[in-house]
Order: structure tokens, then sequence, then C-alpha cells
């Protein structure tokens, strides 16, 4: 998808057309169960090529099958539906009603089937793996980028005890240090672990694009008392949370219940505390549905999958504590089981 790719969906075909890169067409053969038909491919010479462009070739694809006069839904705030892609369009079909379409698929997806609640259940079996790994490989004098290579490893290969395979994850290992620690989505570098600094690490286990998302804290030495005392406040309003993650609430009442432990201690935390997960592309495993915030009135419903996010950024230092949710008919489900108390090595 680093060239333009789509999909079209009309009322008046029975199945979606898949329009994308000559040379990839063979991918959504193997991939997808769309009849020979409604896959089409735009040659090789609309690649990167100005000022040709392949929305040139969709625009004609929409004027051949007589949809330039009709209502047609895009999704304007797409990673990769780009200002260049819809200017071409408005300007080739100048008769056509563009409206913005953004999201209309993702909350089709706001609910699970129990095959995608399946395929999350073992991306959870990976990502627990490849959280085990980060504990066991991380030591004074070893290098970040060292254990992101064996957590890596992991995540795409299993282990012997699983023995299931995983995929690339939508969001980087997210893995850093001291000061780091500080900044929520810095990646490793080849800096070493030291004594006296904590690590946070945030990652996803993925199966069949269905992403578990998990996140922890280590620390090497005696931790201070502050991070102590604010992983335990954190941890209790996580509880809080789970406690209220049960059909019919909001994503508010679910936010209130995590805050008021906070506030009870004076902790502050700015951001949202959980959003929308399961199927994913780079660069996020987000759904862009639900947020866990107050004033959010999203209702949660029976499989709904939502990643709570305990993060924890000041301004020297961090701690991150989250779980991958799934609302049941009569409450919720952890799809991980891994201690959240701090790691200390």
């Amino acid at each position: 998808f680093y060239v333009p790719q789509g999909l079209i969906v009309s009322n008046d075909k029975d199945q979606p057309i898949w329009f994308g890169r000559k040379q990839d067409s063979n991918g959504a053969r193997i991939t997808t169960f769309l009849e020979e038909d409604n896959i089409i491919g735009y040659p090789e010479n609309l690649i990167q090529a100005p000022p040709s462009h392949p929305y040139d070739f969709v625009a004609s694809l929409i004027n051949e099958n007589k949809w330039s006069s009709k209502n047609i839904g895009v999704e304007m705030d797409s990673y990769y539906y780009t200002a260049e892609n819809h200017n071409r369009l408005i300007k080739q079909c100048p008769n056509a009603k563009f409206k913005n379409a953004h999201l209309l698929v993702n909350w089709i997806r706001y609910i699970k089937s129990n095959t995608e609640i399946q395929y999350m259940k073992q991306a959870a079996k990976l990502v627990q793996a490849g959280m085990q790994t980060a504990f066991d490989e991380i030591k004074p004098g070893v290098k970040q980028s060292t254990v992101a290579g064996k957590i890596q490893n992991t995540l795409l290969g299993g282990n012997e005890e699983i023995k299931i395979g995983g995929e690339y994850s939508g969001l980087n290992i997210i893995l850093a240090s001291g000061k780091s620690a500080s900044a929520s989505h810095l990646t490793p570098t080849d800096k070493i672990f030291n004594k006296n600094e904590g690590t946070i690490i945030e990652l996803g286990g993925v199966k069949n694009r269905y992403h578990c998302a998990l996140s922890r804290t280590v620390y090497i030495g005696k931790p201070h008392n502050k991070i102590n005392e604010t992983l335990k406040i954190t941890n209790e309003g996580v509880e809080e949370a789970i406690k209220n993650s049960i059909p019919g609430n909001t994503c508010h009442e679910v936010a209130v219940a995590f805050w008021n432990v906070l506030e009870k201690y004076g902790v502050e935390k700015e951001s949202r505390c959980g959003y929308s997960i399961g199927i994913g592309y780079p660069p996020d495993w987000g759904e862009h549905t639900l947020s866990i915030r107050k004033g959010e009135k999203t209702v949660l419903r029976p499989n709904v999958t939502y990643h709570l996010m305990a993060g924890m950024w000041m301004d020297t230092w961090g701690l991150e504590i989250s779980e991958s949710i799934r609302i049941t008919e009569n409450g919720c489900e952890l799809f991980c089981n891994f201690p959240r108390k701090l790691h200390v090595i």
C-alpha cells in the first residue's frame, strides 16, 4: 500500500471491487474471496510517473461503471487516501457527489465475530510470549536493539510452547528506558540498559491481521518510591476500569471509574486510557472508533474489543500497564493473563 490501493463497494455489485497495482493483483487473488472480474490492476506506467496518477485509472473506472453521477463515500481521513487521490476524483468525476464516509467500515467492525475473537486470542498468546522474552532478556549492559530483535523473533516465530507464528504489527515495538520512558512512543535504539532505570514495553501480537496489545514496565535495580506508588495507584485504576467494562456501560463510565482512583490520590493523566483494537495495518493497530475518556457516550456491547492503556508519562520517567479486553454477555474477559506488577531485575 505504498502505491494507491483500495476497495470499491457499490450497491449494484454483489462483491466489492479491489483496485491496485497490476503486479499486486495476484496478492488479491490469493488472499481474498473476490471473483476474477472484481480484481482490477492498473498499469505500471502510472506508478510514480507525474503528471499521470493511478487515480486517473480509478476515475475512469467510476465513469465506465456509470457511477459518476452517484453519491460516493470516500474516507477523507484515511491514512492512504491522499489529497491528490481526492483531487483527481473530483476533477475527473465532476457530477459525482463526494461525501465523507470516514470510519463507516470501522464502525461495522466495532462488534467482532467469534472467529475474529479467536484470532485475537491467538494473537494474545504471541504477545504474552513476546513480553516474557523481554522480561527474560533485559539485563544491565545489553543493548535495547538486541532485546528488541529477540522480542520480534518471538512475536513472529512463536516459541516451543505455543507453536504458532505471527505477523508484523500495525505499530512498531515500543521500548524506552530512563528519561526516554517519559515519551509514549519511542522505539528501541542501541542504547544499553542501565541500573536504576525503568523501561516501558508495548507490544502487539498479530494473527491474520488481528491484534492483541500488551504493555508492562521493567525496572533494573531498586525502584524509587514514586514509581512504586504510581504503579500501585495505576493498577487500582485499571482494576476499576475492568470491573466497569460491562455490556451497556459507556466509555465515559469506564473512564470515570479509572480517573476516580487517580483523582483520589492526586495523580494526573491527560491522555485517554483506551481505544478500540482489532484488525490493522501500519501505522496503527487502533480501529479509531471508541475511546475510553470522560464524556464519550459510546456503548460497550458483547464482542467489542479495546486496549485499556494506562500509560503514565512523567517529566523524567514513565510506566505503562495495559490490557486488551473483550466485552462478554455478562462482563468482560482479558485476552492476556500476565502479571501487572513492576518486573524488577
